[in-house]
């Protein structure tokens, strides 16, 4: 069996994550990958400094099998998702979503503003009760658009999550394969890598056996979580909302030819 590295925690580009505004050109990723976790920042915490009790006793082992030697292939994740149609695909659609959850989040907030100055230019002529009755209103209008506009964003992290495990999952099975073909049984994400030679670099024949074998992906339809989608499927097939795919993919571009040393 050949080892590769989890694909979940595999994403391109660093720093491409980022709310989408209609003003800025979007870095491949930015629909799909979440904003706010740097990659490799998770879990990290800053040690205690204090001594720790005595360990353990650990007796010896008897001696086990010895493992194969290792037979390594390189691969860069970052290279094979700009490479990968159905990621572009769908990276453009969860751009267009999140560029339209921003624009109306501020309008809303442009309303909210509009209607606060109009209860204090008005507030001197209205009673005092007229004036709890608006203030109430004010604020539970307030309430309802937290409560929209989060489960809109919840929404499309959790489709965009949906739609990269299918990403994830086509990557890893192709690299499996890829590497079967090859004889390699340990597979390492060239990221975590100082260099390595092209002899070693498997990117191009994923690259090209992805962009075959995974043709489209399912795309939740907007505002329909992937939880929902599944459970209306389930219940009345016949009824539930269709989820969208992306397009299949147009034959895939040779990537270019990678530098004799990667850094």
């Amino acid at each position: 069996m050949v080892r590769a590295e989890p694909a979940s925690c595999r994403r391109p580009a660093p720093g491409a994550a980022g709310r989408a505004t209609a003003q800025q050109e979007q870095p491949p990723g930015a629909g799909l990958v979440p904003e706010g976790v740097a990659p490799g920042a998770e879990g990290q915490q800053q040690q205690v400094q204090v001594q720790l009790p005595p360990p353990p006793d650990v007796p010896p082992l008897p001696k086990g099998p010895t493992p194969p030697a290792a037979i390594v292939g390189v691969l860069s994740v970052a290279d094979v998702m700009r490479a990968s149609t159905v990621f572009q695909q769908a990276d453009k659609e969860f751009v267009g979503r999140r560029q339209k959850l921003n624009e109306d989040a501020q309008k809303e907030q442009v309303a909210l503003r509009d209607l606060g100055q109009a209860l204090a230019n008005e507030r001197a002529k209205l009673s005092p009760e007229q004036i709890r009755n608006r203030e109430k209103e004010l604020q539970d209008r307030i309430a309802e658009s937290r409560r929209v506009f989060g489960d809109r964003n919840r929404i499309i992290q959790e489709s965009s999550q949906f739609v990269m495990a299918q990403i994830d999952r086509a990557v890893e099975m192709v690299t499996q394969q890829v590497a079967i073909s090859r004889g390699i049984n340990l597979v390492l994400n060239r990221a975590q890598i100082l260099g390595t030679t092209n002899d070693f670099d498997l990117t191009p024949a994923v690259v090209d056996d992805l962009n075959k074998v995974l043709a489209s992906v399912v795309i939740p339809p907007e505002g329909v979580s992937p939880v929902a989608m599944q459970a209306a499927q389930g219940a009345t097939p016949a009824s539930a909302p269709a989820a969208a795919a992306t397009p299949p993919a147009k034959p895939p571009a040779k990537p270019p030819a990678a530098a004799q040393q990667h850094r």
